[in-house]
């Protein structure tokens, strides 16, 4: 029996039994006494899980039972059931939104309070002020629900309700408790304790907590503090959260010497100690794509996925492009390299007969237009020069084709700008640079008197050929005033554009 037939044969056997059989009630059951009564079914959930779950959920005062003693586990569950047993499993009682008028539900009914708070949250919805208090509840909206509910992407909840979900399925109170139970551990704590430590390669460790972070835990500047290592090691970036897991952590670090035990405490507390990773990262080619920065391809159909396909952080954007790995770092059978962030990192590029020079990673270049392929750029002022051949070498990755001759491109034409806000502006290329280009370039503005403002490119704003420069330094544009924009270095010219707040 497929998922939605076995769904299906559910409806009609409640619809059988009647309404009266299963008379809800708000008072609460105790595990002790209530009677599971899990029949054989063709559902992928196992009988033990169900059982499970309800028992937890109802000994936490969340899942509350019938009048005749039963959980009604194989029912369909309601919109007026989901409502209470979201405001309950994620303690939402606290929280406001926009007020709202539920036109179809009693004041006096056992789940308004409950109703009327998911719609005012967002959580649920109500079209035109109608909840419709006893339509029944499919799969794709708990996923959407509970989405919501603790702020976690879809593609993590979907995965949790694997077992059970299917196409316009409707879905039962066992399924739910099943889902809430696993929902509700991963409620983020500021308790949370790492549970295990495994390097993955030389930049990049697996941690697991038993809660996941709260999102101030994960900030960047916060977790630097939080997480301290032995023998020089550091935190590159902030710890991500792996799509589909509970409070497993993709963490970047400076590069790990192969074989080395490194300590770990996280606020303080011990944590553990692991081995530094020899493995690097499997690049494939090298090429150029400007006059002083060049990119590094990575290619899933090699087995290397960079994080920002497998973390919740990020699921969204990614849509379909997005997946899961399991704790063997797998999907699809097959093992999959994790390129964690490439903040702070750099490379070596060596031109024939030359000496090195150090060329850092490009913020946010990592992996855009769908492309694998982070950035890096030689220091201001430098250039890559015409017909030489360079070779780039790495303490984090071995490149396949490492190594690329050098040609000269034209520099990209700023056509226009125009002000965003007295301390933003928008700056269109005559062509789109692809691959945020912008990133790292600043403008000059200047004023017929001869004052000048600096603004630098804000990260991940480019739409196409335009992309928005902030102004620093608490700069701001006078009013009435015409400024004179210049490209700052080689990487773009800009003939008589303007712009007047």
């Amino acid at each position: 029996m497929n998922p939605i037939t076995r769904k299906m044969a559910t409806f009609l056997t409640i619809t059988a039994l009647g309404t009266a059989v299963f008379p809800l009630t708000t008072n609460h059951v105790h595990a002790a006494t209530y009677v599971t009564n899990v029949a054989a079914t063709a559902t992928q959930l196992t009988n033990q899980q169900i059982e499970a779950a309800i028992k937890t959920l109802n000994s936490l005062g969340i899942m509350n039972g019938y009048a005749d003693q039963s959980m009604g586990e194989h029912r369909a569950i309601t919109r007026a059931e989901l409502a209470t047993l979201v405001f309950k499993t994620f303690n939402l009682e606290g929280k406001t939104g926009e007020s709202v008028e539920l036109t179809d539900v009693n004041a006096n009914a056992w789940y308004a309070p409950y109703a009327s708070k998911l719609v005012e949250l967002g959580i649920m919805q109500a079209n035109n002020g109608q909840f419709n208090p006893n339509s029944q509840v499919t799969d794709e909206e708990l996923e959407q629900v509970v989405s919501k509910a603790m702020q976690r992407d879809v593609k993590s909840v979907h995965h949790w309700m694997s077992t059970f979900y299917s196409e316009n399925g409707s879905t039962t109170r066992g399924e739910t408790a099943v889902l809430l139970q696993t929902a509700q551990q991963a409620i983020p704590s500021e308790q949370a304790q790492i549970q295990s430590v495994r390097s993955l390669n030389a930049i990049t460790l697996i941690v697991q907590f038993d809660k996941p972070l709260t999102a101030a835990d994960e900030v960047f500047a916060k977790a630097q503090t939080d997480f301290a290592f032995s023998g020089g090691l550091t935190l590159t970036n902030m710890p991500r959260l792996k799509t589909g897991s509970i409070a497993t952590y993709i963490v970047p670090t400076s590069v790990q010497h192969a074989g080395e035990v490194y300590s770990l405490t996280y606020k303080g507390q011990d944590a553990g100690s692991f081995e530094g990773s020899g493995t690097k990262l499997n690049m494939t080619t090298v090429s150029q794509i400007t006059n002083d920065t060049f990119e590094i391809e990575a290619l899933q159909a090699n087995g290397v996925v960079d994080y920002g396909y497998i973390i919740s952080a990020y699921s969204g954007g990614r849509g379909a492009n997005a997946f899961v790995l399991n704790d063997q770092e797998q999907a699809g059978g097959k093992t999959y390299q994790i390129i964690s962030s490439m903040q702070a990192r750099q490379v070596m590029i060596t031109p024939e007969g030359g000496e090195p020079i150090v060329a850092k990673y490009v913020p946010f270049t990592q992996s855009t237009d769908g492309k694998q392929e982070p950035k890096f750029r030689l220091p201001e002022g430098q250039t890559l020069q015409s017909g030489v051949t360079y070779t780039v070498s790495s303490d984090w990755a071995n490149i396949n084709n490492a190594s690329f001759t050098a040609r000269s491109f034209d520099s990209l034409e700023v056509v226009s700008s125009q002000v965003v806000s007295e301390t933003s502006i928008e700056v269109t290329l005559a062509q789109d640079p692809g691959d945020e280009l912008f990133s790292g370039r600043s403008v000059t503005l200047t004023s017929p008197n001869g004052d000048v403002l600096t603004a630098t490119y804000k990260y991940s704003s480019r739409k196409g050929a335009t992309g928005i420069f902030d102004i620093v330094n608490d700069g701001k544009l006078i009013p009435g005033t015409t400024y004179t924009i210049s490209p700052v270095g080689d990487w773009s010219v800009a003939s008589s554009v303007t712009v007047t707040l």
